[in-house]
């Protein structure tokens, strides 16, 4: 079951970076509109993380 959980989040981890830093790096916007990408990028990266460690906590007490 651990290796479900751990393959789930390296699939978020990796879309994440694929659909998230994309448009961060290759945008031809304005370096406003980049920034604001790549805070809510960062934003979706901590949320996940945190997301994890809940995971892992709760599945480490059975």
């Amino acid at each position: 079951m651990i290796w479900l959980i751990n393959v789930l989040f390296v699939l978020l981890y990796a879309l994440t970076t694929l659909f998230g830093l994309g448009p961060v790096l290759f945008a031809d916007g304005s370096n406003i509109e980049r920034t604001v990408t790549l805070v809510v990028v960062l934003l979706i990266y901590v949320a996940i993380t945190i997301l994890l460690r809940i995971v892992l906590k709760r599945r480490g007490k059975h």
